[in-house]
């Protein structure tokens, strides 16, 4: 209990349930229409190591919000790390599986969309990792406003 006689928690991206999370924010996106959403959209795979193009017609969105979740929780993250992080295994046949990057034209998509959005900057001051990227501060309270909007859903 606060002074007040109500207790009041600010709700932030780690308090909700990723998948939650993520389809909200997709959803936010999709209705808003704050993606440019490309002519390659529908033929283009998420990585070398897939043999088709995602099946969903809103994968642009929910990468999109994926992106925006993991460098909110991580930061610093540039492209080369991001597409070892969706990557998966490669199907070589005979031959053991090996670990296959993800698309990178798609992520950097993705991050320059954020970017025109104001949710994620480039990070300047990084001398380990030139060109990472991180949460900007407006992008931070918009991320947090929908993290709450979920929670409050998951409530009722």
């Amino acid at each position: 209990m606060s002074i007040t006689g109500y207790e009041s928690k600010a709700v932030t991206v780690k308090d909700v349930p990723p998948q939650d999370f993520i389809r909200h924010y997709a959803e936010y996106l999709k209705k808003n229409n704050k993606l440019e959403v490309p002519n390659w959209v529908d033929i283009v795979k998420t990585g070398h190591l897939k043999e088709l193009a995602p099946y969903d017609q809103d994968w642009l969105y929910i990468r999109t919000a994926a992106l925006a979740r993991k460098v909110y929780l991580r930061g610093h993250l540039g492209v080369g790390t991001l597409r070892h992080i969706y990557g998966g295994r490669k199907n070589m046949g005979t031959c053991k599986e090996r670990h296959a990057p993800a698309s990178g034209k798609v992520i950097r998509y993705c991050l320059q969309q954020l970017e025109k959005l104001g949710i994620v900057k480039r990070d300047k001051q990084s001398i380990l990792k030139k060109l990472s990227r991180k949460v900007t501060a407006d992008g931070q309270r918009d991320l947090d406003r929908i993290a709450g909007q979920v929670a409050k859903a998951a409530r009722e």
